[in-house]
């Protein structure tokens, strides 16, 4: 099986996403004003520019938008590894790690549920693995 893509980065700005990651929820910006959901982590939303941006507890449900085998190898990651983008159900879309069986095939448009590596990480990464 294909090793990990490299991990986020955890900073100030994203704390509140990995914190809540280490509970099993997933967490994405939700702008008070135009109700939008975002993803990456800004001060303002990206849509509206409204500086109303909090934190919301997202479905955790997605479908994969695109999918990716990278070949390239660089220290640490000398052994090909899946690079996705998921669109969540609420609209925000975001590249990620696929888990499971077969992930390699999974088609365009799945549906996706969200899993969290809670093991051998300095922090939780969330991934996404094929709704059975």
């Amino acid at each position: 099986m294909p090793t990990e893509p490299p991990a986020l980065t955890y900073d100030e700005s994203s704390a509140p996403f990995f914190e809540a990651a280490a509970r099993g929820e997933l967490l994405l910006q939700h702008c008070a004003v135009c109700e939008k959901f975002m993803w990456p982590v800004k001060y303002r939303c990206i849509h509206c520019f409204a500086p109303d941006v909090a934190w919301r507890v997202a479905s955790g449900l997605a479908r994969l938008h695109s999918i990716t085998v990278v070949h390239q190898t660089y220290p640490g990651f000398e052994d090909p590894y899946v690079v996705a983008t998921v669109e969540t159900r609420e609209g925000v879309r975001f590249n990620t790690g696929l888990v499971g069986v077969d992930v390699e095939s999974t088609p365009i448009g799945a549906e996706l549920v969200v899993d969290f590596d809670l093991t051998g990480q300095p922090f939780p990464i969330p991934r996404f693995r094929r709704v059975a």
